[in-house]
């Protein structure tokens, strides 16, 4: 699949992978085909999982209704789906 892939109906799903409890929340470039992001945010009781989707939303300029967790709930291994932005927007975005 790779780090990002086009859906029918124009949304992008792409993997990420989290590390809680980091200095400071940043997109850290591509890990082993996934995004690598650094939350401040710990792993518990889904603080993690929120802030990551408000950061994402945030960096993409994008409302925090438009970023949802496909899967990965638990894992730092993720799967975002993202609407209202094309993959190449997404990719210079994250300056990948």
């Amino acid at each position: 699949m790779g780090w990002i892939q086009e859906q029918p109906g124009g949304s992008i799903r792409f993997r990420i992978r989290v590390q809680p409890r980091a200095s400071k929340n940043e997109v850290c470039g591509l890990l082993d085909d996934a995004l690598k992001v650094r939350l401040t945010a710990p792993p518990v009781d889904g603080e993690a999982n929120a802030a990551c989707l408000q950061f994402i939303a945030k960096t993409l300029g994008l409302s925090r209704s438009q970023v949802r967790l496909v899967a990965g709930e638990t894992s730092r291994l993720k799967t975002l789906e993202v609407e209202g932005v094309s993959a190449e927007d997404l990719r210079k975005r994250f300056d990948i």
